[in-house]
């Protein structure tokens, strides 16, 4: 199979218009009807959360996806459309304790800290159309309400890397929070294995209210390099100017930039392997924040072990407080059991253990420099 926006394989594409390694696998249902294709993936995780420390907290929560797509030939070139929706606004608009996490917002007025947020509803409603110009090099545009602009790697529940852990990585809101904006229009050329592109998008991150589709204007712009110089590698670089992102912060402007490095391949007969190294940047009122994110996962018959390291430099963890950044960071390492329980579907069990890094000067905040949070966890997956 070709892919939407090019005449690559199809398994070099991810979440919104972002590249992945060819080598990266696909999970879910095929189908043709007529000439239209029509592919669904879905996984629903039930997880316990334990969080350490006087910051740290208890929860059981879901969440996961489901998402459809349908794509039809368009006079020589290829009409997709997407739909993503979450279970996430049934764990509360407050989320899901986690340590270190921060950004956006349960009430409208107080920032979300040591929480991971929970997405909204509705996380894509797409559409894209591509024209080739030649054997390998093509035209594309792509619209979404909401939608993914062409910042950042793939979304994290997309990287192969990291998509069997059942948390958000702490390095979200710098590299690719922007993967539910709500307005974004992206139009791009392919040639070969290089990609570039350009988005217009609502720079506004999403409210508290997570149920409902919201509209603004398309203030802000991305711009974003993708190059897969072999099959198993994918390398982008890009840059941002979000208008007006932080509906705490009315007034302030960023810039971000994100550049990144995934692998995927086959490493022995039945074992499967793929690592993402991720940097972001942000930007505003004269300062300059940095993250650093490094992911793997092996994959061996039904086991897939995966593991993380982060590093975030974060001025949101004391509320109030304008003092410089905190250069706090995360280890994480989990795994996961599946079980076939029908022709495409399979049930999982698996638990995740972290260990956060936090200065002396945040110790005393946290009950110690290395408060700890675990989680235990069930899934169904279409697969």
């Amino acid at each position: 199979m070709k892919g939407a926006l090019g005449s690559y394989a199809m398994e070099r594409e991810s979440s919104g218009t972002a590249w992945q390694p060819d080598s990266s696998s696909h999970s879910g249902i095929m189908t043709t009807s007529g000439d239209w294709m029509l592919m669904a993936h879905g996984m629903l995780n039930l997880v316990y959360d334990h969080q350490s420390g006087p910051r740290g907290d208890d929860k059981a929560f879901a969440s996961g996806m489901l998402m459809g797509m349908a794509r039809h030939p368009l006079g020589g070139g290829t009409l997709q459309l997407k739909a993503m929706v979450s279970p996430d606004p049934l764990m509360g608009p407050s989320g899901y304790p986690l340590l270190l996490a921060s950004g956006e917002t349960a009430n409208g007025r107080d920032r979300l800290i040591d929480r991971q947020h929970p997405h909204d509803f509705v996380m894509e409603l797409s559409g894209s159309v591509s024209q080739p110009l030649g054997p390998k090099s093509s035209v594309f545009i792509y619209a979404g309400l909401p939608g993914e602009p062409a910042f950042g790697p793939p979304a994290f529940m997309h990287r192969e890397s990291i998509m069997d852990s059942p948390e958000a990585p702490i390095t979200h809101h710098w590299l690719d929070s922007t993967h539910i904006s709500f307005g974004a229009v992206t139009a791009g050329a392919v040639f070969n294995r290089v990609k570039l592109e350009v988005s217009r998008f609502n720079g506004r991150e999403p409210d508290q209210h997570r149920w409902d589709i919201e509209t603004g204007p398309l203030d802000s712009t991305a711009i974003r390099l993708s190059w897969n110089p072999a099959r198993t590698l994918a390398l982008q670089g890009s840059w941002g100017h979000f208008t007006d992102p932080e509906q705490l912060e009315p007034g302030v402007d960023q810039k971000r930039w994100s550049a990144s490095a995934m692998w995927a391949d086959e490493i022995a007969p039945g074992w499967k392997a793929a690592a993402t190294l991720a940097w972001g940047r942000k930007s505003a009122v004269g300062h300059s924040d940095d993250a650093l994110a490094a992911e793997a996962s092996i994959k061996h018959a039904q086991w897939t072990i995966f593991g993380g390291a982060e590093t975030t430099h974060n001025r949101e963890l004391i509320p109030g407080q304008d003092d410089p950044s905190y250069r706090v960071g995360k280890v994480s390492l989990g795994a996961v059991r599946d079980f076939r329980v029908a022709d495409r579907l399979a049930l999982g069990a698996g638990g995740l253990f972290s260990l956060n890094l936090v200065p002396s000067a945040l110790s005393s905040v946290y009950g110690g420099s290395n408060p700890t949070g675990a989680m235990g966890f069930v899934r169904v997956k279409l697969n």
